[in-house]
């Protein structure tokens, strides 16, 4: 898989959607004789760490705003109690979806997941 940009290492998204519908490519292995071939699965991907971040809302302020912060400050944010939470891997929108507890702990479930077509589309 060779890059369109030769200054950029991502893949090509159309490669890369191919690549995950294919979930399996064969490649000639330079090791091996003949016509034999060696199956490479993307298991490889498994093991790359990716950002996580759930998003509650967002909200401006100027400078002056945040040098008077202190305990007890609210910021107001631009969501609504009740509005689903954004779910983002390396600053792409994934999903959507509810606050839960899981024990002692915040977690998220998910209530509305972006489709693959759409992920990959906006990879680049």
């Amino acid at each position: 898989m060779t890059p369109t940009n030769p200054d950029s290492s991502r893949p090509d998204p159309a490669e890369l959607k191919e690549l995950l519908q294919d979930n399996q490519t064969t490649s000639a292995d330079p090791e091996l004789s003949g016509d034999q071939k060696q199956t490479r699965s993307l298991d490889f991907l498994y093991d790359i760490p990716l950002q996580v971040t759930v998003e509650v809302g967002r909200s401006k302020i100027l400078l002056k705003d945040l040098l008077k912060m202190d305990e007890g400050y609210v910021i107001e944010l631009d969501k609504l109690a009740g509005d689903p939470l954004d779910l983002y891997v390396n600053s792409k929108l994934i999903a959507r979806g509810e606050a839960v507890m899981v024990g002692e702990k915040f977690g998220i479930r998910l209530t509305d997941v972006v489709s693959t077509a759409d992920r990959i589309q906006n990879l680049g």
